[in-house]
């Protein structure tokens, strides 16, 4: 069956408790009647009281399929640059939620670029902070992790076009979720202004220009490669249109203009 990774943030960036996370949870998201289906997603990965209500309503509008795959930076730093855990179950405060084997095989043969790593997973908070999220909406799903270091743009392109062609004939695609945060650390204003030209740039499915935008812009989005392996995915998927879901900063919540951290919920359909 392979490891269990054990939570890392339960009790801090969510509640560690399973009646607690369900309490939680019933704020942040709503039940929509038909949520859309789409191709991938970006949703932030902050402690809930921040960017829990960014991410709430990006799983919420969309439809989560029995099986997503989390692209997530490596805030860490250790273990490969592109690190797949292809076994195993990652311990939630409600049980297990399990790594799809089968779907973890095909695409570590897909794609050459991916290495076996549980290590780069076992501490990085930003995949685990979406699973609440999806077991809300789909409690039997089903995951594969891959924490992302420094890729270069081909890089970025073979491992989200590869991809795109190893779920392409799935009766049912899995989500592809890109986890991200926006600007670290600047003004609202800065975060703002910033952040809107990466945003104009994933909303127009442009994995090239969000690439070159937030090296020459220097926005500090920690997610930037999974968003890009993501939206190279989506648009080798067939994605023709892209939503801005919300948009916060961390400011809306703690009335600290001066220092902070953007947060934007997209989808790619």
């Amino acid at each position: 069956m392979g490891m269990k990774r054990n939570s890392a943030v339960a009790g801090q960036f969510y509640p560690g408790t399973a009646f607690g996370l369900s309490r939680a949870l019933l704020e942040l998201t709503r039940k929509v009647e038909t949520p859309e289906p789409a191709i991938g997603v970006v949703s932030p990965h902050a402690g809930y009281v921040y960017s829990g209500a960014v991410a709430g309503e990006v799983f919420s509008s969309v439809r989560v399929p029995g099986k997503v795959v989390i692209f997530c930076p490596n805030h860490t730093g250790i273990g490969e640059d592109a690190a797949i855990m292809s076994s195993g179950a990652w311990r939630m405060p409600w049980g297990d939620v399990p790594v799809d084997e089968e779907l973890a095989a095909r695409l570590g043969t897909a794609c050459p670029l991916l290495r076996e790593d549980a290590s780069a997973h076992s501490r990085e908070h930003s995949i685990e902070v979406q699973l609440p999220f999806l077991h809300r909406f789909r409690p039997d799903v089903r995951i594969v992790p891959v924490a992302l270091g420094h890729l270069s743009l081909e890089e970025c392109r073979d491992l989200g076009e590869s991809v795109a062609d190893a779920i392409a004939g799935d009766p049912e695609r899995p989500l592809l979720v890109a986890s991200s945060d926006m600007s670290h650390y600047v003004s609202d204003a800065v975060a703002r202004k910033k952040d809107r030209l990466a945003i104009d740039r994933m909303l127009a499915l442009d994995p090239e220009g969000l690439y070159a935008t937030v090296r020459t812009e220097r926005i500090s989005m920690c997610g930037v490669m999974p968003a890009t392996v993501v939206l190279f995915s989506a648009r080798r998927l067939g994605a023709t249109s892209a939503r801005l879901i919300r948009y916060a900063t961390s400011g809306d919540v703690s009335r600290d203009f001066e220092q902070v951290v953007g947060y934007a919920g997209l989808a790619f359909v």
